[in-house]
């Protein structure tokens, strides 16, 4: 059986982990909830009885699945019996891939298209049906009854015909993309119970990470694969309701009555209330917008600093860069925070995106990571941007397990474009890969050169599969899309392969980020601004205060030292208003601090 140190885990998280039943676990922001779950793996991989029997964990991303596996790998477990990842990956390769000749649909094949292809479908389309619609009109997520089209009521009709023809166009030419994969993964559990029945006698345990990101149609597929096991699958959910804040996409917090109900099982409810990130100061301030009825306390090393924490609803947008430049100037030079413990967070990426360009010229000796800085087509699903990974990150021992597994992954793709890799090992991929090189300084030209010696090294002709060659195309063009975009708004250097290379570096400058593309993450300081009614909350928001409150704990909850928040005045609203602070912020009642 796994064992670890007495001092790995407090006495909460062992409970949790040694618990025999299925479990709901709420666990507030920087408890340990990544520790405690990768704990819980290790020792149910270690618990197995048969060879024949899987370990499921299911992540809000992939860079979560691939902390969490290399975290198991660290800890000397063999982790040959788990399968981790997101849970449209799942429903591929555990459901759609295995009986897709089941679905009228797909028993002829299909090919998932990339997030470009669908981008590029949608554009054409706005085009051709009129009336104002435009790509980002065009959300929508699956439901176990429907679908939810995500626009305002006065463009519905209008979207929901735009969309009837985009499935109707993707049907035809056997195209699933990322949202069918849920929908389609859906109607094969629903329709044939044997497929629920099988893979609940396969899996020992399912663990999910993040369960309020969760959609409901991703609790009735995995609900109905735990029933199917006749109590015989343990179920394992991890989260915080309190960070519920993907709720214009679907997700939201289910209770474990009703996940009990759904799937069957009996949960035991625990909790994680002790914050081992922040100081004892912002716990305290975040504890405002916690809508939950557990205190948290703080217990990390951060406990007792005395933290930093302003707000401001009284600078002026035209002086907001200056405001942020002076903020970032007083954690680094002032209070001795390296760059890479900063972050400057926002609500939307359009404000960001601007923002970005003007700290990178304001202060030319700092590095930042910012919203449109990943210079190439970041498909998580595209075959070339996996291999992208690979060749672009140095073949280091530190990187050695996550490059092994990048390439396992690399493997699985090439055997699904129909390529033969019986020949093919990870060491051997890796050995191809780490002899490719270029002399071209231009990123895209240096990638491409590079796919080319790399299918030399291996013998391989990519031309040879559809599936490559669609790839291929999809990526460059990708590709070749943002990097002109991008130096069209000034960043020459963004075409470099020195940028492109820092995709995949560990943070080494300011993080620029969304509310939403933060939230996981951890930071010395942060900054936050566009705190603002109509954006913190989103106008969109049916429950405004529920909305505001999770987004603010949100944010707050990611800074360890210092939290500076921001209400910026004279961002206009239309033609003819401008944006006023947000609600709930401006009515919070707290000691600020004034920030020399």
């Amino acid at each position: 059986m796994f064992v670890w140190n007495a001092d790995d885990l407090n006495a909460d998280q062992v409970k949790a982990i040694e618990q025999p039943g299925s479990v709901f676990l709420t666990a507030c922001p920087g408890s340990g909830k990544t520790r405690t779950l990768t704990y819980k793996i290790a020792r149910e991989l270690s618990l197995l009885t048969s060879d024949k029997q899987r370990i499921v964990a299911i992540t809000y991303t992939h860079r979560a699945a691939d902390e969490i596996q290399e975290r198991i790998e660290q800890l000397g477990v063999d982790t040959s019996q788990l399968w981790i990842g997101t849970i449209h990956s799942f429903c591929l390769e555990w459901i759609l891939r295995p009986y897709a000749i089941y679905h009228p649909e797909l028993k002829n094949g299909f090919r998932v298209i990339n997030a470009h292809d669908t981008e590029r479908a949608h554009e054409l389309l706005c085009s051709e049906h009129g009336g104002g619609l435009r790509t980002f009109d065009c959300g929508h997520y699956f439901t176990s009854a429907g679908h939810v089209i995500a626009c305002p009521d006065w463009k519905r009709a209008k979207v929901e015909a735009l969309l009837q023809q985009y499935w109707a166009e993707l049907r035809a030419n056997r195209q699933v993309d990322f949202e069918m994969i849920l929908d389609y993964a859906y109607q094969l559990v629903r329709d044939i119970p044997s497929i629920s029945v099988l893979l609940g006698s396969i899996f020992a345990t399912v663990l999910v990470d993040e369960y309020q990101d969760t959609k409901e149609i991703q609790y009735a597929i995995l609900g109905a694969i735990l029933k199917a096991s006749g109590g015989k699958a343990k179920a394992f959910i991890v989260g915080d309701p309190n960070q519920a804040i993907y709720g214009s996409l679907g997700g939201y917090a289910i209770t474990p009555a009703a996940f009990s109900a759904l799937s069957g099982v009996s949960f035991t409810e625990m909790d994680l209330t002790v914050n081992y990130r922040s100081s004892d100061r912002i716990v305290t301030y975040f504890e405002n917008f916690n809508q939950l009825t557990s205190k948290i306390s703080a217990g990390g090393k951060y406990k007792s600093f005395a933290s930093a924490i302003s707000y401001d609803s009284s600078t002026n947008r035209t002086a907001l860069v200056d405001e942020v430049v002076r903020l970032i100037r007083y954690n680094v030079e002032s209070m001795g925070i390296v760059p890479r413990e900063v972050c400057i967070v926002g609500p939307q990426w359009l404000p960001l995106a601007g923002m970005t360009r003007q700290l990178v010229a304001a202060l030319p000796d700092y590095s930042f990571s910012g919203p449109g800085m990943v210079p190439f087509a970041r498909d998580i699903d595209n075959f070339w941007y996996k291999l992208s990974r690979i060749i672009l990150t140095e073949a280091s021992p530190q990187l050695y397990i996550r490059r092994s597994r990048w390439a396992g992954e690399v493997i699985a793709a090439l055997d699904l474009a129909g390529i033969n890799t019986a020949s093919i090992t990870r060491k051997s991929l890796l050995r191809a890969s780490n002899t490719t090189t270029s002399a071209e300084t231009d990123g895209l030209k240096y990638l491409l050169e590079c796919f080319d010696a790399f299918f030399d090294a291996l013998g391989i002709d990519r031309t040879s599969s559809p599936m490559l060659v669609e790839h291929y195309e999809a990526f460059v063009e990708g590709s070749q899309r943002r990097i002109e975009r991008l130096i069209a708004d000034g960043a020459t250097a963004i075409a470099e392969v020195a940028m492109f290379r820092k995709v995949f570096d560990e943070k080494t400058g300011i993080t620029v980020s969304t509310i939403h593309g933060v939230k996981g993450a951890e930071f010395e300081a942060v900054i936050a601004f566009g705190l603002l009614e109509g954006m913190v909350p989103h106008f969109n928001e049916d429950d405004k205060i529920a909305a505001a409150n999770k987004l603010l704990y949100v944010i707050c909850s990611r800074a360890k030292k210092n939290l500076h928040l921001i209400s910026e005045v004279g961002r206009r609203r239309g033609q003819n208003n401008v944006y006023q602070p947000t609600d709930i912020l401006l009515a919070c009642t707290f000691g600020y601090d004034q920030i020399p």
